[in-house]
C-alpha cells in the first residue's frame, strides 16, 4: 500500500519516489559526477598564474630602485629572490602544462576527456590573465625603455635621433632599470606608439609604477583586439573558433610576454588583424578601414604593413585577378598606407626618422636567427682556419642574404594568394614567420607575429602541434628578471630545482585527484554486491 500522500502514479513507471535511487555505475550506489579533468587543468593553470604574480614580487623585472622594498608584506618576496624566481618557475611549469593539457583535450576532440566549450576557455584564458596582469612586469625590461622614450617626446626631444641616457640623464628614475645596452640607443618604434606614450607621460609623469600600469593597459587593449579578430579569422578560414582562440590568444608566450611582459607587439598584431579581419569583409569599402587600421599596426611596428600585400591580393583576386587589378589593388593600399603614414608623423610632429632606426636591435646577436647563426659559425670556422676574424663582415652578408630570403618566400605567398591557392591569413602568417626566422634577430615573443594568425588557418595543419612544442619550450627559456641571471653560481640551479620539487608535487596532487574521482564512479561490480 502506498504511503499517505504519496500517488506512484503521479511520477510514472518506475519512479516511485519510496525506491532508492541506483546509480548508472551500479545498483544502491551514490551517483557522482564523471570525472572533469578540464576543470582540474584550469585549476592548475590558474594556480600557476597566482604564483608567478607572488613571485614576481621578489623575481620580476622590476624598476630601480625597487618601490617594494621596506614593505612589511609585499616587500618579503624580494628579500630572497631565489625563493621568488623559484615560484615563479613552478608557476609557470603549471601553466604551461595545463595549457598544454586542455589542448590535447581540444585536439582529440572528446576522445581522450571532455574538452572545455568555448565559454570556458574564454574564462579560463581571462582567469589565467588576470593575476599577470596585476602583478610586476615579467621576462622583459622593454617597458621602462617605453617611458622613457615617451618622456624624451613629451619634453619636445627627438626620440630617433638621442637615447634616454643622453636625452633624459643618466640618474633620471626612468633611465636607471633600462639596461644598459639600450640606454644609448634611439627608438625604433612608430609614431602612434610613441604618441600614446606621451599622452601616458602626460597623465603619470615621472611615475613609474603608474607609467607600468598605463602601458599594461595599452597591451592588453591590443590583446583584447587579437581576442575579437582572431575566432572570426578562424571562422573565415573553416578552424573551430575555440581552438584559435587557445592556440592564440591564450597562448603562454601571449601570457607570459605580451600581458606580463607589456611588448608593444600587443598593439601590433591587434591592430593588424582587426584590420585583416575587417578587409577580408564583403562590404564595398570595408578594405579601406582595414588598411587604416594594418597601417595604424605598422605605425606602431613596421612588420604589420606585410599584411597589406596579402589583403591587396585578395582584393585583386576578388575584383578578376588581371595585372591591372593587382596594380589597382597596390596602388590603393599604398595611397592608404601613404596618407596614413603622413598623417601620425605630421600630426604627431614626429616625423619619419623612425623609419631610419629600425636596425637599432641588431647590436645583439641572437642564437634564435638562422641568419645570425649561419654568420657566427662561418665567423668561427674562419678563426679556427687562420683566416682572421671577419664574424662582422660576415654577418653583415648572411644578413642580407636572410632579408633576400625572407622576401622571395612572401613574394611566392604572394603570388599563390593571388592564385587561390593559400588563404591571405595562412599567407600572413608564413610570411611573417620566414621574415621573424630569417631576420637578424629573434626574441621569443617576435615569433608570435607568425603565431598568432596562423593559429587561425587550417592551411596548416601540422604546424599546430609545432606550434603547441614551440611555444611550451620557449615560454620556459626566458628569465622573469628580464635579464641574464645576475646571482651566485648556486643560486639559479637551486631556484630551478626548487620550481621543479613544487611543479612536481603539484602534478602529483592532480593525478591523485584524478584517480580519486574515477574510483568514485567504479562500476558495482568491482565494490562488491550490494547489502541484503
Amino acid at each position: 500500500m502506498a504511503a499517505p500522500g504519496l500517488d506512484p502514479s503521479r511520477f510514472g513507471p518506475g519512479l516511485d519516489p519510496r525506491t532508492p535511487a541506483r546509480s548508472p555505475a551500479g545498483p544502491f550506489l551514490p551517483s557522482s559526477p564523471p570525472p572533469d579533468p578540464s576543470r582540474l587543468a584550469r585549476r592548475l593553470g590558474l594556480t600557476g598564474a597566482l604564483l608567478m604574480a607572488i613571485g614576481a614580487l621578489g623575481g620580476g623585472a622590476l624598476p630601480v630602485p625597487n618601490p617594494l622594498n621596506g614593505l612589511r608584506v609585499l616587500g618579503l618576496p624580494a628579500r630572497n629572490a631565489t625563493v621568488s624566481i623559484a615560484v615563479v618557475y613552478a608557476g609557470m611549469g603549471m601553466l604551461v602544462l595545463a595549457w598544454l593539457w586542455i589542448g590535447r583535450m581540444l585536439r582529440a576532440r572528446g576522445a581522450v576527456a571532455p574538452a572545455p566549450d568555448h565559454g570556458q576557455l574564454a574564462r579560463t584564458g581571462l582567469l589565467w590573465a588576470l593575476p599577470l596582469a596585476a602583478a610586476p612586469p615579467m621576462f622583459s625590461k622593454d617597458v621602462y625603455s617605453y617611458l622613457a622614450q615617451s618622456a624624451i617626446t613629451a619634453r619636445g626631444l627627438d626620440p630617433y635621433a638621442l637615447g634616454p641616457a643622453q636625452a633624459l640623464g643618466v640618474d633620471d628614475p626612468l633611465t636607471r632599470t633600462i639596461p644598459t645596452i639600450w640606454r644609448d640607443t634611439p627608438a625604433p618604434y612608430g609614431p602612434l606608439f610613441l604618441a600614446l606614450g606621451r599622452g601616458i607621460t602626460a597623465l603619470t609623469g615621472d611615475d613609474v609604477i603608474l607609467g607600468v600600469i598605463a602601458h599594461r593597459a595599452l597591451a592588453v587593449a591590443g590583446v583584447a583586439l587579437i581576442i575579437w579578430a582572431l575566432p572570426r579569422l578562424a571562422e573565415r578560414c573553416g578552424l573551430e573558433p575555440g581552438l584559435a582562440l587557445w592556440l592564440g590568444a591564450a597562448n603562454p608566450l601571449v601570457l607570459f610576454h605580451l600581458v606580463s611582459g607589456i611588448h608593444n607587439e600587443a598593439l601590433m598584431i591587434g591592430l593588424m588583424l582587426a584590420g585583416l579581419e575587417i578587409g577580408l569583409r564583403s562590404q564595398r569599402r570595408g578594405w579601406v578601414w582595414g588598411a587604416v587600421l594594418i597601417t595604424a599596426g605598422a605605425a606602431v611596428k613596421l612588420p604589420a604593413i606585410l599584411a597589406l600585400g596579402f589583403l591587396g591580393m585578395h582584393l585583386a583576386r576578388r575584383w578578376g585577378g588581371r595585372v591591372r587589378d593587382v596594380a589597382l589593388a597596390a596602388a590603393a593600399l599604398t595611397a592608404i598606407a601613404v596618407a596614413v603614414f603622413a598623417a601620425f608623423g605630421f600630426g604627431t610632429g614626429l616625423g619619419f626618422g623612425w623609419l631610419g632606426t629600425l636596425g637599432t636591435a641588431n647590436v645583439i646577436r641572437s642564437w634564435m636567427s638562422l641568419s645570425t647563426d649561419l654568420g657566427q659559425l662561418s665567423g668561427q670556422i674562419g678563426i679556427l682556419a687562420g683566416l682572421g676574424d671577419h664574424t662582422d663582415s660576415v654577418l653583415t652578408l648572411t644578413r642580407g642574404l636572410g632579408g633576400l630570403a625572407a622576401a622571395l618566400l612572401c613574394g611566392l605567398l604572394l603570388l599563390a594568394t593571388l592564385r587561390g591557392r593559400v588563404e591571405p591569413v595562412t599567407g600572413l602568417g608564413a610570411g611573417l614567420g620566414a621574415v621573424v626566422l630569417l631576420g637578424p634577430v629573434v626574441h621569443p615573443w617576435y615569433l608570435l607575429w607568425a603565431a598568432i594568425p596562423l593559429a587561425a588557418t587550417r592551411g596548416l595543419p601540422r604546424y599546430r602541434r609545432v606550434a603547441l612544442a614551440a611555444s611550451a619550450v620557449l615560454a620556459l627559456m626566458v628569465p622573469p628578471t628580464g635579464a641574464d641571471f645576475a646571482f651566485r653560481a648556486y643560486q639559479l640551479p637551486m631556484s630551478i630545482v626548487a620550481g621543479v620539487v613544487v611543479l612536481g608535487a603539484a602534478v602529483l596532487m592532480v593525478r591523485r585527484r584524478l584517480r580519486a574521482e574515477a574510483d568514485a564512479v567504479l562500476p558495482a561490480s568491482d565494490t562488491g554486491p550490494a547489502p541484503g
